[in-house]
């Protein structure tokens, strides 16, 4: 399993992941589950991944191949005039490859993997899409700012309660850390490293990118710090009356 966050905010977007992935508590790895596409002034796409390995390695690897030589391996991520164009292709790419797995004498739901896709395509503005297995997909909207991959339930009521679109990138990545942490406290397979990512709108650009691994202090106050805000609130709340 894995977690993926991306946000959209009024100034942009902030992506995050952890790396690891597992087949078994004595089977535990590192891969990086955010990759990225960047045409200067033009374009600018990341792709966070979730699910089976095997598949999410072998779509980004499809479009890595497409990407690499212009007019000549069709069709390309760097080609489509729209973010919304590039969402359909990753859906169709995933979709593809699902397929194709399927057919190998396994059933086609564990190959399964869910994808968030967000960038800017000029001269259109940021946007974020969510792809489904079987290559539809959503977009990020107002009622709906951020997207979650893999394992979502224990980072998510601090999302919900916290995210503000207006937050500046420093705050959304502190949230995110916060989230995060939560994770990782709550399920043995969301792990450190930590991927960020920041890409501030019409930059065309990687923004900060950063890797938050296991004995960074800053994440390490942060967990504390949150615990014993937690602990701070708890203790504040009006008993309950047992005989009321």
């Amino acid at each position: 399993m894995t977690y993926c966050v991306g946000l959209r905010l009024d100034r942009g977007l902030v992506f995050m992941a952890d790396t690891r992935t597992n087949a078994g508590v004595d089977n535990v790895s590192t891969f990086r589950k955010m990759h990225s596409w960047v045409v200067p002034a033009e374009r600018f796409v990341t792709i966070l991944s979730a699910g089976n390995l095997a598949t999410t390695q072998a779509v980004i690897s499809l479009l890595e191949e497409r990407s690499k030589a212009m007019g000549e391996r069709n069709p390309s991520i760097l080609d489509q005039p729209s973010m919304y164009q590039i969402a359909a292709l990753v859906g169709a790419t995933l979709r593809e490859v699902i397929a194709v797995h399927g057919t190998a004498g396994q059933k086609a739901e564990s190959f399964n993997a869910t994808l968030i896709v967000g960038g800017q395509v000029a001269p259109g503005p940021p946007r974020l899409f969510l792809i489904y297995p079987e290559g539809n997909f959503i977009e990020a909207s107002q009622d709906t700012p951020f997207f979650q991959i893999g394992e979502t339930k224990y980072g998510r009521p601090i999302l919900v309660r916290a995210f503000d679109p207006a937050m500046d990138f420093a705050d959304a990545v502190k949230l995110l850390l916060v989230s995060f942490d939560s994770t990782i406290k709550a399920n043995l397979s969301v792990g450190l490293p930590l991927d960020f990512q920041v890409y501030e709108a019409d930059s065309y650009r990687v923004g900060v990118e950063r890797r938050i691994g296991p004995g960074n202090a800053y994440f390490a106050e942060l967990s504390e710090g949150w615990g014993e805000a937690l602990r701070r609130a708890f203790a504040s709340l009006p008993p309950f009356d047992l005989h009321g």
